[in-house]
């Protein structure tokens, strides 16, 4: 009977460490403290027995390693994170959106099609593929994606913000700021008042584009795409002093440097 209850006594105590060492990883993860939740996470895909959960945990690393940088790191525990679990349908579109970025398009449609066959409502697969269609001049295919999720999830934002920047990317500037403008009407939100002041960057509108990002960072100081956004108006400003300040926090916050190694080109070397 003591021995049951030693038992009891010690598992409840490791559950409510391995409790506590999850709640760290998430707190680090939401403060963009990339490296603490990298070394958390790290330790609990290692203790974790359950593979359901040693897969999520290992997905979560693999983010956190691609927010540090960290590219080949990222590639293998999005790997072990498969490994453990095949059926995860966010690790496939982790998977796809990294080979995407860093070039391999190909790969990336590969790893969406397998992950659409576990989850076709899985919004990301869509709008990764969208992506890559706009990258390859299939508008019409682009577009298809984006409206498909509207279809399971017709208030998904980044669908909608995807047909905005669609009519951007093609020269469509007011008719993607009569789209923002009706979808902040909506719903002002961090990402579309950045949406809408890359519109005004494209149109020279320096002073309405400068409100609409500060505004942006108002609402959410965490949102790294936001002084990219700033940087590349304040580069289009003659303020590359400001602007390289303002690439450097997004890079703090998770923005891959890589990815910014043409505007860093602009920056002085101090």
């Amino acid at each position: 009977m003591k021995k049951s209850l030693l038992l009891l006594v010690s598992l409840g105590f490791s559950l409510n460490i391995f409790a506590q060492d999850r709640i760290k990883a998430e707190e680090c993860f939401k403060k963009a403290d990339y490296k603490c939740a990298e070394e958390q996470y790290s330790k609990l895909a290692e203790k974790e027995q359950i593979q359901k959960f040693q897969s999520e945990y290992y997905n979560n690393l693999g983010t956190a390693q691609r927010r540090l940088g960290k590219t080949a790191l990222a590639f293998k525990s999005y790997e072990s994170a498969l490994k453990t679990n095949p059926l995860s349908a966010p690790v496939y579109a982790n998977i796809a959106s990294l080979h995407s970025q860093k070039g391999n398009k190909a790969k990336a449609l590969e790893y969406i099609e397998k992950g659409l066959q576990i989850d076709d409502k899985n919004p990301d697969f869509y709008l990764t593929r969208s992506k890559i269609y706009d990258s390859q001049g299939k508008k019409d295919l682009a577009i298809k994606d984006l409206n498909q999720i509207l279809t399971f999830a017709p208030d998904n934002v980044f669908a909608k913000t995807g047909l905005a920047n669609l009519k951007k990317n093609s020269g469509d500037l007011g008719g993607a700021l009569k789209d923002y403008n009706q979808l902040i009407a909506e719903k002002p939100e961090s990402l579309l008042y950045n949406g809408r002041a890359d519109v005004y960057l494209k149109m020279k509108k320096h002073k309405e584009a400068l409100t609409d990002i500060n505004k942006a960072i108002s609402i959410d100081a965490k949102f790294s795409q936001s002084y990219v956004t700033k940087a590349l108006i304040l580069f289009d400003t003659a303020k590359p002093k400001e602007a390289c300040e303002n690439l450097d926090k997004a890079v703090v916050l998770g923005y891959e440097k890589a990815i910014l190694a043409d505007y860093y080109a602009k920056c002085t070397k101090k």
